[in-house]
Formats: C-alpha cells, sequence, structure tokens
C-alpha cells in the first residue's frame, strides 16, 4: 500500500488514535533496516504511513538510529508529506513545557551521523537554506490553534547528539547564540527528508526548560516523561488536523530540491549507486 502523508512519532507517542490501520510494513532498504515496521493505513480518509522513530517501547538511540533507512522507507511508500513530532527543551522563557514550537531553522550540532544519501560516485548539493517547508508549517500551526494548543511560529532548534542531555555551560552557550530549542533528532530528519525531496515540518513538543533555568531543577527523564503524557494527547488532535488540512495535491518547493542540485556527470555516475538511490534520483536519470 502506498502513503502521501508520513507521520514520524517522537518520543512517547508510538500509536495515532483515529488512526485506521490497514497493515505494517517492513521495507528493505540499501541503508539497513528502519527504526521498526511502517503502520500504513488512513486518517481523516488520508493515506498515511506512520513510524514510530526510536522503535516501539523506545529501543533505539538517536546517534543509533538508521536515519537514512527511515526517511528512504517513507519516499518508498510514496510519501511526500512528512510531519515529525519531535519532545524539546526549551533554551527561551518563552517556550513553556507542554506548548508546541514550529521551528523555521536549524543548528546541527550533531556530528556523528550519516546525513546524506549521497556519495559512491554521486555528488548532489541540495539547498538546506530554509530547511522546513513553508506550506507544511502553516498548516502546522492552523492545527494547532485549531486543536487548542499553545504554538509559537519560527525560531532555532539546536540538534544535540546525546544521548546526555547539556551541561549548564552547553545550555547557556546555545542561550547565547539565540536558540529556541534543543533537541536530538530533527536536523538529521530534516536533511534527508530534502534530499528525497519530501516537504517536512517539525511540530516540537516542549517538555521542560533544559538546565539553564533557574527556577527549575536540572531535567530528570521522570519530569520529560511526565510531560510527554501530556503532550501525546495533543500531538494527536494536531496531528490529525493537520492531515484534514492538507491537500494531497498541495505544492511544495520541497518537491523539486534536486533540480539543480546533482552535480555529477550523469553518465559518469555508477550503475549501482544509480540502482541504489533511484527512488530518490529516478526521474533525473530516465
Amino acid at each position: 500500500m502506498q502513503a502521501k502523508i508520513g507521520i514520524i512519532g517522537g518520543s512517547g507517542l508510538y500509536s495515532m488514535p483515529g488512526f485506521e490501520v490497514t497493515e505494517e510494513v517492513l521495507i528493505e532498504t540499501p541503508f539497513g533496516p528502519p527504526s521498526d515496521p511502517y503502520v500504513v493505513g488512513t486518517l481523516e480518509g488520508k493515506p498515511v504511513a506512520f513510524l514510530a522513530r526510536h522503535g516501539r517501547g523506545h529501543r533505539i538511540l538517536p546517534t543509533e538510529l538508521n536515519y537514512r533507512a527511515n526517511i528512504y522507507g517513507m519516499k518508498k511508500l510514496g510519501v511526500d508529506y512528512i510531519f515529525s513530532l519531535s519532545a524539546v527543551g526549551s533554551l527561551q522563557e518563552e517556550h513553556r513545557p507542554l506548548e508546541f514550537f514550529i521551528p523555521d531553522q536549524f543548528v546541527d550540532r550533531a556530528l556523528k551521523r550519516q546525513s546524506t544519501f549521497f556519495g559512491d560516485g554521486l555528488v548532489a548539493h541540495a539547498s538546506f537554506a530554509d530547511p522546513i517547508s513553508d506550506e507544511l508549517a502553516e498548516i502546522a500551526v492552523a492545527a494547532c490553534k485549531e486543536s487548542g494548543v499553545v504554538v509559537k511560529q519560527g525560531g532555532t532548534y539546536l540538534c544535540m547528539e546525546g544521548p546526555a542531555f547539556s551541561s549548564r555551560a552547553e545550555s547557556n552557550l546555545y542561550r547565547s547564540w539565540g536558540m529556541d530549542v534543543i533537541g536530538m533528532t530533527n536536523a538529521t530528519e530534516a536533511k534527508l527528508a530534502r534530499e528525497a525531496e519530501i516537504a517536512y515540518v517539525t511540530i516540537a513538543m516542549v517538555t521542560d526548560y533544559d538546565c539553564w533555568h533557574e527556577g527549575h531543577d536540572a531535567v530528570t527523564v521522570e519530569e520529560i516523561i511526565g510531560n510527554l503524557h501530556h503532550n501525546a494527547e495533543n500531538a494527536s488532535k494536531v496531528v490529525r488536523a493537520a492531515v484534514r488540512r492538507l491537500s494531497l495535491e498541495l505544492p511544495c518547493k520541497a518537491h523539486h530540491a534536486l533540480r539543480h542540485a546533482i552535480i555529477t556527470d550523469r553518465t559518469k555516475v555508477p550503475a549501482e549507486t544509480k540502482e541504489k538511490l533511484w527512488p530518490i534520483i529516478g526521474k533525473y536519470f530516465s
């Protein structure tokens, strides 16, 4: 079964109420296995694929995630739009726990990961100046408001390596840079989604004030898990509203991200590389 909309569930969100499941699909990719089988079905009458980012039971560290397989699998399923739900810490007073935040920029400090599909004889440089789909961001913000969830739009998500949370010095350094929230996954996902020409938006769910805030104790897993459960119900409402609002024919700039990005002479690309990346690059080599 094909799906046009992908939902990547962050920490504490492993299922989607209202999601009518048709099948679970285990996809093989040239990059290895995704985090979990894709749960494919319909939500608000539209074809959707859901992926538990960390695997059901939360088994996979942020650094261990097979980001390339996760996004490649979405591409093979026919996904054109991804709503990515992600738990984050707040680096600014204005972003309060239990509120949602839609960033429009990333700073990537996660340097141990594979964050490109390219290489092996094929060079491409996709634009990442505006990493979040403007079209999906507007839909996500409207969905939050419709669902009664406090949301702020615009600002920067700092992606850290993890799995340890920040030291106070790091937290204050990131604040001095003007960062808004901190998480461990979404910059990597967004880069790969851009290369796969999938429109992508982060719906960041604030769980805590990291460790910089003098009025709050240093972040603990117990605090975060408690807020995750509160956020999960709101996330389900927001995603349903977003899917309901999304036209499956919505044109997005991300859908043509590779149009001028492939640098390598087409005749010089190794056959095995073309075969491996065909779901992503095929339309430029046909």
